[in-house]
């Protein structure tokens, strides 16, 4: 079928050229050859590879050519875009349907027909005594990450010690692209644990990692200051602790840039743009995506900033969709939030709602706690990952995700995510058909097992308990430990009655004598031994609950210090 303009040429401005913003300018020029599309940028790039900066940084991507995707011209010539850079876009005036422009030559008005923000997010600096040192960088430009690297591998570069605020993403990469260049890294963040969005116990594999890289993490700290001195840095943290450095890379996340559009009558909420289904904006024919916008969570239903590329990419594209093509075009999804980092040998990623996410939203959960390995154990190479899943109570929907480990993590978080994008509950994670071969996977593959433990609990097959509530139970009730006794005697719960599920059905008794009518919580070492434990203790007539993860879990959670041998 044929396809033909009919309607007058159009002009859509566009503010921002990296992600959502040339994603919309793109997909314009594809359903519309006769539109004037342009693109301001207030930077010195489009397109650029903004991921792919800690890499750069670190040596992996050696040459800065490669972080430019596309450039002004090729995308003229490719798709006859006008797009401009060092273009700040200070002023809109949605009456007269205009922004203001400053560039190179000067100041200009530009009208639109449609206007898309895309401005993204900008480094949050936080008011630190100091923090305006030269010696301090942020990392979210590639002018940002050509100076990062002179800095650290330029011939005159000095150079030997940095100190790295905030440990999210950005933060850890940063970190382990400095550590690569050979310099002693400090790694210190705010929250608990690094990675934040991550549960404690799935951090805690990566902060191990970490200092196998020789990154030293000061965790659950603040910053208290930057002392300039001629020949380094100090930062002061709050528990008097000390850190000389040669630079110091802000990275305690970002807010959106919106100053200029919120003052123009744009509706913001905590300075994020706030936008319907479409990408809408409350002034007419004014859309937003990307960084800079609220976003719905999928599975909360709370509004937050969503800083991904992945969502920011599609919006940009429904938004085009929207402007030219306004009866056929589909709602923006809302973002489920998948995202994974790679951290030395390891890789961490999530997907939907973590604990406290669910908590704020007032939606209770089981949690789920596996250790499988990445496939099937017989095969050499095989390695156990973690992996700590989210089900809603009484339908068991799945409602978020979190992998870490050294294979596999990526092909099953995406499988979760696709998971929690369609609605699916645990009983139907046990039906997915997911290839098999010994050497990629399982014939029970890692996400069936989540199903079939999911349903367990559901039906009541299995119940948990969680290595936090280990204290306040430990009183209460009889730890029984059902591991071998070569595990037990290498560390075990202070308390906890020894012995191996093999021998529980013919020790009973044993049970019975100890536990003096109090619950018993069987363990073992990922669950899967406990779990068989609880059937018989439950069939036996106890009150009876499986450690959730097993003492894998435990001592991420817990610590070795507890442990006694």
């Amino acid at each position: 079928m044929s396809e033909t303009v009919t309607d007058p040429a159009r002009r859509i401005v566009i503010v921002g050229g990296v992600a959502a913003g040339m994603s919309a300018a793109a997909r314009a020029r594809r359903l519309d050859e006769n539109a004037e599309i342009i693109v301001l940028e207030r930077g010195a790039h489009v397109s650029f590879a903004n991921c792919g900066l800690p890499y750069y940084v670190g040596g992996e991507i050696e040459d800065e050519a490669d972080l430019l995707v596309q450039t002004p011209a090729t995308l003229r010539a490719a798709l006859a875009l006008d797009v401009r850079v060092r273009h700040e876009v200070t002023a809109v005036d949605s009456g007269r349907r205009s922004v203001t422009v400053r560039g190179p030559q000067g100041e200009e008005q530009l009208t639109y027909d449609a206007l898309v923000l895309a401005p993204g997010a900008v480094a949050v600096r936080p008011p630190l005594p100091g923090l305006d040192s030269p010696r301090v960088s942020t990392l979210r430009t590639v002018e940002d990450a050509v100076d990062l690297r002179a800095r650290i591998d330029g011939h005159a570069s000095t150079a030997r010690r940095a100190v790295v605020l905030g440990a999210g993403f950005i933060g850890l990469e940063a970190a382990e692209a400095l550590r690569q260049q050979g310099l002693d890294v400090d790694l210190v963040e705010l929250a608990p644990h690094v990675l934040p969005p991550l549960e404690a116990e799935i951090a805690a594999p990566i902060a191990a990692e970490l200092r196998r890289l020789g990154i030293t993490v000061h965790a659950g700290v603040a910053a208290q200051a930057v002392e300039q001195h001629e020949e380094h840095d100090t930062v002061v943290l709050a528990d008097g602790r000390r850190l000389d450095a040669d630079l110091i890379l802000l990275s305690v996340g970002v807010r959106p840039d919106t100053a200029v559009f919120e003052s123009a009558g744009v509706a913001c909420e905590r300075g994020a743009i706030l936008v319907d289904e479409h990408g809408r904006t409350n002034l007419p024919d004014v859309y937003a995506a990307g960084d800079a916008v609220l976003s719905v969570d999928a599975v909360t239903g709370l509004r937050r900033p969503v800083a991904l590329a992945g969502p920011a990419n599609r919006a940009g594209r429904g938004i085009a969709d929207h402007i030219l093509r306004p009866a056929s075009a589909r709602p923006l999804p809302a973002p489920v939030g998948t995202a994974i980092v790679r951290v030395g040998e390891f890789t961490a990623a999530l997907t939907g709602a973590n604990r406290a996410a669910l908590r704020a939203a007032g939606i209770e959960a089981h949690t789920l706690h596996l250790h499988p390995t990445q496939h099937a154990g017989y095969f050499p190479g095989a390695t156990q990952m973690a992996l700590v899943v989210h089900v809603r109570h009484g339908d068991g929907l799945l409602l978020g995700a979190q992998a870490v480990g050294l294979e596999g993590v990526d092909k099953r978080i995406d499988v979760l995510a696709t998971a929690i994008r369609a609605g699916l509950t645990a009983a139907d994670l046990v039906d997915l058909d997911l290839a098999y071969s010994p050497v990629y996977g399982s014939a029970k593959d890692p996400v069936n097992l989540v199903g079939m433990v999911g349903g367990n609990v559901l039906d009541g097959t299995l119940r948990l308990w969680y290595a936090e509530d280990w204290e306040r139970l430990r009183g209460e009730t009889l730890i029984l430990d059902v591991r071998s006794a070569a595990e037990y005697a290498a560390g075990h719960l202070p308390g906890a009655l020894h012995i191996p599920h093999t021998e529980l059905r013919d020790r009973l008794d044993e049970v019975r004598a100890a536990a003096a009518g109090r619950p018993v919580r069987a363990l073992c070492g990922s669950g899967v031994r406990s779990h068989i434990a609880h059937r018989l203790l439950v069939q036996a007539g106890f009150d009876s609950a499986s450690l959730s993860g097993g003492m894998l879990t435990a001592r991420a959670v817990l610590g070795d210090d507890v442990l006694v041998s």
